[in-house]
């Protein structure tokens, strides 16, 4: 029997992590993996703290999987940390180069590949879209997470689209409930303000706190994934998160078939999606401009 073990950046308890998890499981089930058949898989969710996850990441290496899944940029470091030598495919990671994981996309080298989410240019396609859906804007708070090895690179995109936009960019580091609350009030205390809210496992562990601070402000924001949309957020542009899990499962199938990780090209999204929600526009009083329902892959009423 195969061993996989999975390594994931979101909590056991969020109902999104458990829908990527179940994409993943299925997946690898069509190609003929069943979990107590004829493969094992041992998962771990995030951790509270960057030490738990580490240790985790540990836990894992220690039962010695032929290969393992990690979810996101933090998963995928503590993992790299642990072992030199058994498969890691990821998901979820922004930039794999810059972060030192792979050598490059096409000959990654090494014992890692996977599936990025996106190269830092489309971070800077968030404050436009902002901006377009409101051109009253003139300041913008950008929701990072920290732990993120990406997320600095990710704000100075932000930053720097920004500035030709003539918007003021505040940072704010996602760290707990507590310290998000704080900063966006007092970042809403002045006017003509939105949210950038990047992409991220903190973000999106935080998701329905950010949203429901957005509506109580009456802050216009723009998210990197979809979630944050059909939870109630306001509009997203980004890849299809749940469909890297299923690709992934295709990667780990050929590694237990023989290939290396070092022969599989890192892949990027091959679409990106624009989705709006109707209602949250309505409850903040924003009517859609007609360029954006245009080019929009996906409205919710």
């Amino acid at each position: 029997m195969w061993r996989i073990g999975v390594l994931m950046a979101l909590a056991a308890d969020d109902s999104e992590g458990q829908s990527r998890f179940k994409g993943f499981v299925q997946a690898m089930a069509q190609a003929g993996w069943i979990d107590g058949r004829n493969i094992r898989i041992d998962t771990r969710w995030r951790g509270t703290t960057p030490d738990a996850h580490r240790k985790q990441a540990a836990e894992l290496v220690a039962l010695s999987p032929d290969a393992i899944l990690a979810a996101g940029s933090i998963s995928v470091s503590a993992l790299q940390q642990t072992t030199r030598t058994i498969p890691i495919v990821f998901v979820g990671v922004v930039d794999p180069v810059g972060s030192g994981f792979v050598d490059s996309l096409p000959r990654p080298g090494g014992h890692t590949t996977g599936f990025m989410l996106f190269e830092y240019n489309l971070s800077g396609k968030l404050p436009a879209l902002l901006k377009e859906f409101v051109p009253s804007l003139t300041r913008v708070a950008v929701l990072r997470d920290i732990a993120n090895p990406a997320g600095g690179a990710q704000f100075g995109s932000i930053q720097t689209v920004a500035t030709t936009l003539s918007l003021e960019v505040t940072p704010i580091n996602v760290r707990d409930a507590p310290e998000i609350e704080r900063a966006v009030a007092a970042f809403a205390r002045f006017p003509n303000g939105g949210l950038i809210v990047t992409g991220g496992a903190s973000n999106t562990a935080h998701r329905q706190l950010i949203i429901s601070l957005a509506k109580r402000y009456r802050l216009p924001a723009v998210y990197s994934d979809l979630v944050d949309v059909t939870s109630g957020g306001l509009i997203s542009y980004g890849p299809n998160r749940l469909d890297q899990y299923r690709r992934a499962a295709e990667y780990v199938d050929r590694i237990l078939k023989g290939e290396k990780p070092s022969d599989l090209p890192v892949q990027a999204p091959t679409k990106y999606e624009l989705v709006i929600n109707l209602k949250t526009a309505k409850a903040l009083g924003l009517e859609i401009p007609a360029t954006l329902l245009a080019r929009a892959d996906e409205v919710i009423e």
